[in-house]
């Protein structure tokens, strides 16, 4: 193990990591998104920890792909299964996200309604955020899985 994830798994630790769901084995698969996650699903939107969903979630979500939130975001089968097992391995368990949300949408979840109640409808409409699936708009180190309040800015 590097020094550089060392380093990463205890402030993980010490600061009860991304959203305060995570534990110190999801803080390293935070640190280190498995290359094709990354590469296919930040390519629409952030590559969203596998800790903010229920394994269920991840599993349906990965079963619709031709239909996914509207678009077709279908992926050869090889990469399909061993992104679903990646995601169900790592999915959250925590009390936070052991419901699925509705549509199984992260944004739709209690935890990322209560954190982000004080945002306005005329916020998510602004073209540079343009959704609330955009994490990346506001929070500034959210490819990094880095969702705390401190990095946050709120485009105009």
């Amino acid at each position: 193990m590097t020094v550089c994830l060392k380093k990463a798994m205890l402030l993980g630790l010490f600061f009860g990591g991304a959203l305060g769901i995570a534990q110190a084995s999801e803080f390293e698969h935070r640190v280190n998104l498995i290359a094709s996650y990354k590469q296919e699903c930040s390519a629409c939107h952030t590559a969203y920890l596998p800790s903010m969903l229920p394994a269920g979630s991840w599993r349906r979500i990965m079963s619709g792909l031709d239909r996914h939130f509207g678009v077709d975001a279908s992926l050869d089968p090889k990469t399909v299964t061993e992104l679903t097992q990646w995601l169900s391995t790592h999915a959250g368990t925590s009390s936070r996200v052991v419901q699925p949300p509705a549509e199984d949408r992260i944004t739709r979840s209690a935890w990322f309604e209560r954190k982000h109640r004080e945002v306005s409808s005329a916020v998510w409409q602004r073209a540079s955020v343009r959704s609330r699936a955009q994490c990346a708009a506001c929070h500034l180190r959210a490819d990094q899985g880095d969702y705390d309040e401190d990095h946050v800015r709120i485009p105009r």
